[in-house]
């Protein structure tokens, strides 16, 4: 089985094929430009480099969410257009589970952060069981506070990853009651490999999309939609 992973949730972009059990090739990219500018020369450079069929492809694993708003709709629509072209099934892949299994084989606790703004985080526990993700608390959107209270709660040491690191590392160390220790570079953000291992267990379990069904997971509503419901709800006032 082959599959293209691709993920664009957050600040890195990244692509990646696998067969069976080989990583072909990895592509990722952190550095200033927008995914809408990446993801497809990323593709072009990556299929001339492995010499890539892409109609040899069994599925297209995408990176789905929760992360930015802007970045899993260039994700989505070019895993959409990729699908649709090829008449390939496409693999909801979530990302904060995706980013935990950047510590395969971890014998910690494993606590992704993803910076969600407004002092929140998009964030889970996990831990690896029998060689499996063990999924302890599922992704999910919540302030600091809560999961490093959920941390405290487990007892285990942990290790923290992702871009919310930096922003909350301050509050980690001054709160968490437990062992911990942070990623280092090359382990501490999101991985298109990762993306492509989980969609390949996905994958065997028959857990395929049509490129109809699937749509990204936000988690909570964007500030545009925040403003929106906003606005409607002091319209509503005003004409009472």
């Amino acid at each position: 089985m082959k599959i293209l992973a691709m993920d664009s949730s957050g600040l890195v972009a990244g692509l990646a094929v696998v067969e069976d059990d080989n990583l072909i090739g990895e592509y990722t990219v952190h550095y200033k430009k927008t995914h809408s500018q990446t993801l497809l020369p990323m593709l072009d450079e990556l299929a001339k480099m492995i010499e890539l069929d892409l109609d040899s492809l069994d599925a297209i694993a995408v990176s789905a969410g929760p992360g930015s708003f802007t970045g899993l709709r260039i994700g989505s629509a070019t895993a959409k257009g990729l699908g649709l072209a090829l008449d390939k099934p496409l693999i909801h892949v979530p990302t904060v589970d995706a980013l935990a299994c950047n510590f395969w084989g971890s014998r910690d606790l494993i606590c992704p952060l993803m910076d969600a703004r407004r002092n929140q985080t998009y964030t889970g526990l996990y831990r690896f069981t029998d060689q499996r993700l063990e999924v302890l608390k599922p992704q999910c959107a919540v302030g600091i506070d809560e999961i490093i209270g959920d941390v405290n709660r487990v007892g285990q040491p942990v290790v923290f990853l992702g871009d919310g690191v930096p922003v909350f590392s301050l509050y980690i160390e001054e709160n968490c009651r437990v062992p911990f220790s942070f990623a280092p570079a090359h382990m501490n953000r999101q991985r298109a490999g990762a993306v492509a291992y989980l969609g390949m267990q996905y994958a065997k379990e028959g857990k395929l999309e049509s490129t109809a069904e699937h749509c990204p997971d936000y988690l909570r509503m964007s500030q545009a939609e925040r403003e929106r419901r906003q606005r409607i709800g002091q319209i509503q006032k005003d004409s009472e």
